[in-house]
C-alpha cells in the first residue's frame, strides 16, 4: 500500500501544481495588463512597470487562495482519467485497491489541502495584499475606498461616535478624519476634523492639525496643532473597513464583526465573509471526493480532455455559486453559516452520491 500511495500522491501533486501554476500565470498576465493603465495614468509620480510587476506578484497568494479548490479538481480528474486509460488504475484495483481504500487516500491529500488552502487564505494573502497595498499607496500616495472613505461607530459611556476614514497613507497613518459625537438621544455634541492621524500605543489615535467644534452654549471652535482621542478601533479594524474583507484574515473579521454588533451596525456581509472563510478550505474534500469516479470511467483516446473541461466548469460554477450564495444571504437575510456552508453542502451531496452510484454499485 506504501507503493500506491507514494504513487497515487506524486501523480496527484505533480498535476495540481502544473494546473495551479498554469492559472497563476494566466491572472498574473491578466493583472499585469490592468495594472497597465494606472502605470500611464501615474507614471509622473513614480508609479512603474517594475513596481506595477511588484505589485501584482504581491497578488498572487490572493488567487492562489481562491484557485486552490478549483486546481484541486482539475489536477485530480486528470490523474485519474489518465489512470483509467492507461489501465493502471485497474491494475491498482487488482492489487487490493478498493473504492474505500483510495477514498481514504484521496481524503488524506485533501486534507494536505486544506491545511494548504487555510494557511495561505488566512497567513500569506492577507500579509501580501497589506504589503501590495501599502507599496502602491507609497507610489501613488495613498489607499482609499470609494468616494466617501470607510465609516465606522464606537460606543463610549454616554457617548456614540461616528468615523470617517478618507485614506490610508504608506506609514500606517489616515488622512482626513472626521469624527462625530452623539449622545444618548442622538443629538450631535461635538465635530472633530483632522487632516491626518496615526495610531497611538495605548488606544488612542493622534489628530494632527485639528478643527475641533463643540455644540454647546455657547458653540465653541478651536483649532488645535494635536489631539488625542481614546478609542478601541486599532488599526486592524480600520484595515478591516478600508480594504476588502475576503482579504483579511479569520482572526481579524471575527473580531471586526464583533465591534460591528457591540456598536449596533450591520454586521451580516462580513459575518458571511469569515464564514466562508471557515468553510472553503474545507472544499478541497468536497474536489477529491468529486474526482474519484473519473477513475472507474472507460475512456476512449482521446476523452480525457472532455472530462478535464467538464472538471474546468464544475470548479468555475462552485466558485459561482459560492458568490451568489453570499450575495443572496446578505439580500435575503440567511443565516450567515447557512449561507457560507451550503455551496459545499450541494457539491457534497453531488459528490457523494456520484461515489456511490458509480463507484459502490456498479
Amino acid at each position: 500500500m506504501k507503493t500506491i500511495r507514494r504513487l497515487l500522491y506524486g501523480e496527484l501533486l505533480l498535476s495540481v501544481l502544473l494546473v495551479t501554476l498554469g492559472f497563476l500565470s494566466l491572472f498574473y498576465f491578466f493583472d499585469f495588463v490592468d495594472e497597465l493603465q494606472s502605470v500611464s495614468k501615474n507614471g509622473a509620480t513614480g508609479y512603474t512597470v517594475v513596481q506595477a510587476l511588484l505589485y501584482v506578484a504581491l497578488m498572487l497568494p490572493n488567487h492562489l487562495y481562491e484557485l486552490l479548490p478549483i486546481t484541486v479538481l482539475i489536477g485530480t480528474i486528470f490523474v485519474m482519467s489518465r489512470l483509467a486509460q492507461s489501465s493502471e488504475f485497474t491494475i491498482l484495483r487488482t492489487s487490493g485497491l478498493g473504492p474505500w481504500l483510495a477514498l481514504r487516500i484521496l481524503l488524506i491529500l485533501g486534507l494536505f489541502f486544506v491545511i494548504l488552502t487555510f494557511a495561505v487564505g488566512d497567513y500569506l494573502a492577507p500579509l501580501a495584499d497589506k504589503t501590495a497595498q501599502l507599496l502602491k499607496s507609497r507610489y501613488q500616495g495613498k489607499v482609499t475606498v470609494g468616494k466617501t472613505g470607510a465609516w465606522l461607530k464606537e460606543r463610549q459611556s454616554h457617548s456614540h461616535f461616528t468615523v470617517n476614514v478618507d485614506s490610508l497613507t504608506p506609514d500606517a497613518g489616515m488622512r482626513n478624519v472626521r469624527i462625530l459625537e452623539f449622545n444618548d438621544q442622538g443629538l450631535l455634541i461635538s465635530m472633530t476634523q483632522s487632516q491626518s492621524a496615526r495610531f497611538g500605543q495605548d488606544a488612542s489615535w493622534l489628530l494632527e492639525n485639528v478643527d475641533r467644534t463643540e455644540f454647546k452654549s455657547p458653540i465653541e471652535r478651536r483649532l488645535l496643532p494635536q489631539y488625542r482621542w481614546p478609542t478601541q478601533i486599532n488599526a486592524e479594524m480600520v484595515a478591516t473597513a478600508v480594504l476588502q474583507p475576503d482579504r483579511m484574515g479569520t482572526i481579524d473579521l471575527f473580531q471586526y464583526v464583533q465591534h460591528l454588533n457591540a456598536n449596533g451596525q450591520a454586521a451580516q456581509k462580513y459575518e458571511i465573509q469569515f464564514w466562508r472563510k471557515v468553510f472553503y478550505p474545507l472544499s478541497c474534500l468536497v474536489m477529491v471526493v468529486l474526482a474519484l469516479p473519473f477513475a472507474y470511467f472507460h475512456f476512449r483516446s482521446g476523452s480525457i480532455a472532455t472530462y478535464v473541461f467538464g472538471g474546468v466548469m464544475a470548479g468555475v460554477s462552485f466558485v459561482l455559486l459560492n458568490n451568489v450564495f453570499g450575495d443572496l444571504g446578505a439580500l435575503r437575510g440567511w443565516w450567515p453559516w447557512m449561507t457560507a456552508a451550503l455551496p459545499g453542502l450541494i457539491y457534497s451531496f453531488f459528490s457523494l452520491t456520484a461515489f456511490t452510484w458509480l463507484v459502490i454499485r456498479r
